[in-house]
């Protein structure tokens, strides 16, 4: 799987499959060795189908993040919010899912968030850092600036308050914060 960002890793377990079901390794320390990270935290989010997270980002000791799907699929989003980057403000995103089993790296200096297709989705979160609530923001994941789009409709959505008010890539832009 190809990504527009070097510095976001895709990583693709080899699935040992047989009449009883499958057998994988979902994590190994040969990531955080290919990665040059350490870990600190894991992370749990459970979403209904149509759930619509982010796209939030960590710079009070910023947080990388390995992330997979354990259970239902999602389309994982990361838009580029380094200033001087020569892909800021772009985004890419991947799909992630219980039956592919890609595990994608999304380093500090990317906003993050997700939709869940097929749920419900749980999805696991392998972090580089301590959640810091005040060191935590996000951008309007529904920003034209940026222009992702969406597949679930707006009818369909389910967004929490706090991401539907989050700030605009434009006014980010005024204060990057990497």
């Amino acid at each position: 799987m190809k990504n527009i960002f070097e510095d976001i890793k895709v990583f693709t377990p080899k699935v040992f499959s047989d009449k009883r079901g499958c057998f994988f390794e979902a994590y190994s320390r040969k990531m955080e060795e290919a990665l040059q990270e350490k870990f600190t935290q894991d992370n749990h989010s459970f979403s209904h189908k149509g759930v619509v997270r982010g796209l939030h980002y960590q710079w009070d000791n910023p947080m990388g993040k390995l992330i997979r799907v354990v259970r239902g699929t999602i389309v994982d989003y990361f838009v580029d919010i380094r200033k001087g980057s020569s892909t800021y403000g772009q985004y890419d995103s991947m799909l992630l899912s219980e039956e592919n089993k890609t595990v994608v790296w999304v380093p500090p200096g990317f906003a993050h968030g997700f939709e869940v297709l097929e749920g419900p989705a749980i999805v696991l979160y392998k972090c580089t850092a301590f959640y810091n609530k005040e060191g935590e923001a996000g951008i309007t994941p529904f920003d034209e600036d940026i222009g992702i789009p969406w597949r679930t409709s707006p009818e369909e959505r389910i967004i929490s308050d706090r991401d539907s008010n989050l700030q605009t890539f434009a006014k980010y832009s005024l204060d990057p914060k990497f």
